[in-house]
């Protein structure tokens, strides 16, 4: 069975105003206290006003579920006590009156120095699945098989809907902020992992990225971990979503894993499809036709089937299917992160957004 872990970013909002917080390094403090919390398992980010959780490393989703519990409940209660909430948005709700700091650690000065308004724009929080995989040989074929089905995960996992005050007509702002980095969106495909390795190189060889962590693909290899780590999901709202794509996730790549080296992989979309697939996704979430993986235009719900009709064998064999399923069911049904935040500002305006996206963690607490 293989392990899965998750890491999830939240961003630091002052109650009152709605406008960020540069807190992170107090609540960051205040959160990672012993025996609640381990050391790593709390993290600074880019900016002040942000931080990231992470998981162990989980066999189950019932850990999964634990441990995201513990995390959000030790940072709400630790942004309540130095005056600020979390939330869990991919994007903040409301225009910023003045840049967040940026954290002072060297990488993220090098970062600001090479693209500042970008830098001073990525407030954004994701959610990172890492799947183990057993070579990275064999990670690479992961990458290359999953790639068609991470705009129907980027659909699915739609939480950022509004930026600077306004609903951007987006169920997914953070994928195109995110987009804007010179190593970014999907993956390309590689011929094997020498093939990601030199590729990788040249990269940094030429001063486009300053680090591996730059290679901002939606799903790359871990250069710490022996994981395949997917990163196009927005943070999401509840605890039990961010189980669902731990789930969906691990038995994907799974999938990917049983198969790899049989040949049976269908054909891939040509480039410019695969990007209007991940636009689409961006643009609509589950609200609007989806281009599937096979490049097809379709509804957004027949995608989801699709995807869960491919992963049922590996959800089956993880014990998964029951939990899985009927989350997926519900998000269908119900909508994504981006259509309740929409829901929440037709009913009560930026202030019930805000109430819905801080309720997130402190809901845990």
């Amino acid at each position: 069975m293989a392990t899965v872990g998750v890491e999830e970013e939240y961003l630091l909002i002052d109650p009152a105003s709605g406008r960020l917080a540069a807190r992170g390094e107090k609540v960051r403090a205040a959160a990672g206290l012993e025996p609640f919390v381990s050391a790593g398992e709390v993290q600074p980010e880019l900016l002040q006003a942000q931080i990231e959780v992470a998981t162990p490393v989980c066999t189950t989703l019932e850990e999964v579920e634990g441990h995201l519990l513990r995390l959000r409940h030790a940072v709400a209660v630790a942004a309540k006590a130095h005056g600020c909430r979390a939330m869990v948005s991919g994007t903040p709700p409301l225009a910023q009156d003045l840049p967040v700091p940026v954290t002072d650690k060297t990488r993220y000065q090098a970062m600001q120095r090479q693209a500042p308004q970008l830098v001073a724009e990525q407030m954004v929080n994701g959610m990172h699945v890492h799947v183990s995989v057993p070579t990275r040989h064999m990670g690479v074929q992961v990458l290359n098989g999953i790639r068609t089905w991470l705009p129907t995960l980027t659909a699915m996992g739609a939480n950022s809907p509004l930026w600077e005050g306004h609903d951007t007509g987006f169920a997914s702002w953070r994928t195109l902020i995110f987009d804007r980095w010179p190593v970014s969106g999907l993956p390309p495909r590689f011929a094997d992992e020498t093939d990601y390795s030199v590729r990788a190189r040249r990269l940094l060889s030429m001063g486009v990225i300053s680090d591996t962590g730059q290679l901002y693909w939606q799903a790359r290899l871990s250069e710490n971990y022996p994981t395949v780590e997917v990163r196009c999901l927005d943070v999401q709202l509840r605890t039990d979503d961010a189980v669902m794509f731990a789930g969906l996730v691990r038995a994907l790549v799974a999938t990917e894993l049983s198969e790899a080296g049989s040949g049976s992989r269908a054909p891939e979309p040509v480039p410019e499809l695969m990007k209007a697939a991940m636009w689409q996704a961006a643009r609509y979430g589950l609200s609007g036709d989806l281009i599937g993986p096979g490049g097809r235009r379709c509804r957004a719900d027949d995608a989801v089937h699709q995807l869960v009709d491919r992963v049922r064998p590996a959800l089956e064999e993880a014990g998964d299917t029951r939990k899985v399923t009927s989350l997926v069911q519900r998000l269908v049904q119900a909508g994504t992160g981006a259509d309740r935040q929409r829901h929440a500002l037709a009913d009560g305006g930026l202030a019930a957004v805000t109430a819905l996206i801080t309720g997130g963690l402190e809901a845990a607490s």
